[in-house]
């Protein structure tokens, strides 16, 4: 059986998901990036709801319906390939998202829009721009190589969009030291300045 837990979109989160599990008894469990795969067939609704009373004091949830199981299945295609993804890739995001899930992209696309208060391009973007100042506190790339490893088509392109969003140049995001970065799973729609 399968489960899916809210705001698991790293591996520290997996580790820590996956600790609590074996603290709870499930010894045998696959953990992946919002995903927690038993072994068993079936897990009764209150063995779910102590796993969720377990993970809910620190930040995860388990989810509980189609529409969010599915919503949660994008922004993890979509964290994933951003924070984790191949080097240089430049991504169809929407085929992407509609081939893995194996649904109509604008159904999709309405459905997350509706339930996050903005649309799957501008959560790409958000995750994109925590990329980038995460790339920019490294300093071990220019802004060339980050434009081009994250899909840009210029590194003006890049530069206009990271003010849009942060208000800030890159040069000066960069003078800051990373004072402003967002946790993944705390990226949110009023992050998004249109």
């Amino acid at each position: 059986m399968t489960i899916y837990i809210k705001n698991m979109v790293c591996n520290r989160c997996i580790a820590f998901v996956k600790t609590e599990l074996k603290q709870l008894g499930y010894q045998k469990v696959n953990v992946t990036l919002g995903e927690v795969h038993f072994e068993k067939k079936e897990l009764l609704d209150d063995e779910i709801l102590k796993i969720n009373e377990a993970l809910l004091p620190h930040g995860f949830e388990v989810i509980d319906n189609k529409i969010n199981k599915l919503i949660e299945k994008i922004k993890l295609l979509v964290i994933e390939q951003i924070h984790y993804g191949s080097k240089n890739l430049k991504v169809n995001y929407s085929e992407l998202i509609s081939s893995t899930l194996n649904k109509d992209y604008g159904h999709l696309s309405s459905m997350f829009s509706e339930r996050e208060g903005l649309t799957i391009e501008q959560f790409i973007i958000l995750q994109k721009i925590e990329k980038v100042k995460e790339l920019l506190v490294y300093d071990e790339l220019n802004l060339n190589e980050i434009a081009d490893e994250l899909g840009y088509s210029s590194n003006a392109h890049l530069s206009s969009q990271f003010k849009k969003v942060t208000g800030l140049t890159t040069t000066f995001y960069k003078q800051l030291k990373g004072e402003k970065r967002l946790a993944i799973d705390k990226v949110k729609p009023n992050n998004y300045v249109d």
